[in-house]
């Protein structure tokens, strides 16, 4: 497969084939797509912003080893691909804790004499 511009085709490799198909997927659903080419090496405040979190938070959370980092010299360095696991693995367990929370008992209506749950 490959891609015509002005200047003439350009072959398409299968992960930038993969990329678009999930960009117009997202798209097709609605959802708001963001492609911007990113360093694979950030500093903690450019990992703190894409993860929407503060720096000191971001610290926290490399300290106690819930990302990797590195140190070369004075300033913690962290992979892209590793701040990018971690967002989908909360989005996973958040998910997963709602599912949780909704599966809950939740009164049955058919218990309620006058047809109203109790909530208290």
């Amino acid at each position: 497969m490959s891609i015509s511009t002005s200047a003439g085709s350009v072959p398409l490799p299968d992960s930038v084939r993969g990329l678009l198909v999930d960009a117009v997927t997202a798209l097709d659903r609605g959802q708001a797509v963001t492609v911007e080419p990113h360093r694979t090496v950030l500093t903690t405040q450019e990992a703190a912003e894409l993860l929407g979190i503060t720096r000191p938070t971001l610290v926290r959370l490399l300290e106690a080893g819930k990302i990797p980092y590195t140190s070369p010299g004075r300033h913690r360095r962290v992979e892209l691909a590793d701040v990018l696991e971690f967002q989908q693995g909360e989005r996973a367990r958040r998910r997963q804790v709602f599912e949780e929370m909704a599966q809950e008992e939740t009164p049955d209506p058919g218990d309620a004499a006058d047809g109203f749950a109790s909530t208290r």
